[in-house]
């Protein structure tokens, strides 16, 4: 799979001198980007309904932030970003899959099992009531009444022994379904509950995010999100490799767990973005996002191999939105990207 820059370099040439600045993207050239990230979330949604739609989403916010406004910068994070949400959605979905053929296999070679044991055990008691109905028959040639009595009482506890003898095993039967059933639900269960959850960091992941949100606005109450997006980490993955980078998320997400209340939602919304769900308004969330500052930003060791040992400064630019009656999720999450985006150009400003 070729990635979207690659996609709209097709038609034209390499240069032959690197500029110091990139130009701004023609209009033309961005109609086709956006498009093209419309269609790679569509065709996501065709290939699997539920977690296409993450992507999906995903790649809609994009496009839509592209709209509003666009410049070199922007559009070179923005193909940063698609390539991201693709890595983790291609990832997720083989698993998720492969999770789902192996729990569909096992299940039915249970049913394969109990339907061969079933049928082995109706055979043999067949074959038993086959026999005793012979000997039945050959009762009515007895001319004996105290022998053919005896027959009798023989012949009729060896069909209630039979009987006795199906009942237990079926209740058997029973409860060992019972026994298998429940450990698939419990399979089942754990399943949907990774999910739910960012295979890297262990946060909570765009879907739970986004089914927490919903939830919220369902039942009308009050909360904000706080969105999070670190600061020059690509530069991290490109000077010291991508194992370091996820060292570094998973070191991150830690600490933003530890330094939220236990009630309120922590979660990764794709590469180095990632969402907080408060129950509160952006006035009393001020508290909580001054705690972060504090105790999340900052020095991070990443401990190699030996005595060595890479220290990290690692900071983010933070949006604030309050949901508001009769906001959709995609306005609320807009409003925050757009103020995270206002908090990050603000930033630079200051350096310069």
């Amino acid at each position: 799979m070729i990635s979207l820059k690659k996609y709209l370099d097709l038609e034209r040439p390499e240069p032959v001198v690197v500029e110091p600045e990139m130009g701004e993207p023609s209009a033309a050239a961005m109609e086709c980007y956006r498009a093209v990230l419309l269609a790679i979330g569509k065709s996501a949604l065709q290939i699997s309904p539920g977690l296409g739609a993450d992507l999906d989403t995903s790649l809609r916010g994009l496009e839509h932030r592209l709209s509003v406004g666009c410049s070199s910068e922007s559009l070179k994070r923005t193909e940063e970003q698609v390539e991201v949400q693709l890595q983790e959605w291609g990832g997720r979905t083989s698993e998720h899959y492969k999770a789902r053929a192996d729990e569909v296999k096992e299940l039915l070679i249970a049913l394969a099992k109990t339907a061969e044991s079933v049928g082995s055990r109706d055979q043999g008691y067949s074959n038993r009531f086959k026999e005793l109905t012979g000997r039945l028959e050959k009762i009515a040639d007895l001319e004996d009444l105290t022998q053919i009595r005896s027959s009798l009482v023989s012949r009729v506890k060896e069909l209630k022994n039979s009987v006795d003898q199906m009942t237990l095993e079926n209740q058997q039967l029973v409860s060992q379904l019972r026994a298998e059933v429940s450990i698939y639900e419990t399979r089942l269960r754990s399943a949907e509950h990774l999910a739910l959850k960012d295979d890297l960091t262990g946060l909570a992941n765009r879907r739970s995010i986004e089914e927490r949100i919903h939830w919220n606005i369902a039942n009308r109450h009050e909360f904000c999100i706080v969105m999070l997006d670190l600061n020059q980490f690509k530069q991290v993955n490109d000077t010291h490799g991508h194992l370091a980078g996820d060292t570094l998320l998973k070191q991150f997400a830690m600490e933003l767990q530890l330094n939220t209340r236990a009630g309120d939602l922590v979660g990764r919304w794709g590469g180095d973005e990632f969402i907080v769900v408060l129950s509160c308004n952006t006035q009393a969330a001020e508290a909580h996002i001054q705690r972060m500052r504090e105790w999340v930003f900052g020095k991070y060791t990443l401990r190699g191999t030996g005595a060595s040992s890479l220290v990290l400064y690692l900071d983010a630019a933070i949006g604030t939105a309050d949901w508001r009656s009769g906001e959709t999720m995609e306005q609320l999450i807009a409003k925050a990207d757009a103020s995270m985006y206002q908090a990050k150009n603000l930033a630079r400003q200051q350096k310069s």
